[in-house]
């Protein structure tokens, strides 16, 4: 299980992540807002513990930002503010639990738990572990086998990935594509979902001048085929 921590004061930021780690969690931590929705935007995330009060973008931006492409990640809120008001604030912008500063590990740790074993079930109609050809990809964790053994894949080409195994053999827009994987508040070009597939191709195929799984349709979009 992995866990995103963004903490500005380096004291807690240590000492939560030495915890958290001992629980056997894999944490990646930062004290900076624009680098926790970096790396939430590049990897796979099983919770994110947020502080409010960050430099560059406050916590509750930062869950906004969050909620517009993945509202099931559970969101726990660190902050000094414990005022009613401020903990609603932070619920209705998605958050999942809110807990005051000063804390005690153990309660942190005890939410962490509780908030994991709540959400880590997969949903049952959404198949968690994919194969085609000789290749596989695991959709929770992001790891993938393909051509050149194991690796992980980047959480937007896990979703490009799902998207065209979810509706195979099917021709999916170029358009499409951009809401459900970009979503509508950043669009980017075209050719980056022609790169997403080159390296599709890359990983997945055999003969890349040739697929067998990743087609591009001139002029529409792309399709993902597998007769298997």
């Amino acid at each position: 299980m992995r866990i995103l921590l963004v903490e500005d004061e380096e004291n807690i930021r240590e000492v939560v992540k030495l915890n958290l780690e001992l629980e056997g969690f894999e944490v990646v931590a930062t004290g900076k807002g624009w680098d926790g929705l970096k790396f939430f935007r590049e990897q796979h995330f099983d919770l994110i513990v947020l502080d409010v009060m960050l430099p560059e973008i406050n916590g509750f931006e930062i869950c906004e930002q969050i909620r517009l492409s993945d509202m099931e990640v559970p969101i726990i809120f660190l902050t000094a503010k414990d005022g009613s008001t401020d903990r609603i604030a932070g619920l209705k912008r998605g958050a999942d639990d809110y807990l005051t500063k000063p804390f005690h590990l153990e309660e942190l740790l005890l939410r962490v738990n509780n908030l994991i074993r709540r959400t880590s079930k997969a949903p049952e109609n959404t198949p968690e572990i994919a194969e085609f050809g000789k290749n596989k990809v695991n959709f929770r964790t992001f790891e993938a086998e393909g051509n050149e053994g194991p690796f992980i894949l980047t959480k937007k080409e896990a979703m490009l990935l799902k998207l065209l195994i979810d509706r195979k053999n099917e021709v999916v827009s170029r358009n499409q594509i951009l809401q459900s994987v970009w979503g509508y508040d950043v669009y980017p070009s075209t050719r980056t979902i022609d790169n997403f597939i080159l390296s599709f191709r890359k990983y997945f195929e055999e003969d890349q001048r040739n697929p067998v799984f990743f087609h591009s349709v001139r002029g529409v979009g792309y399709k993902f085929r597998d007769e298997g």
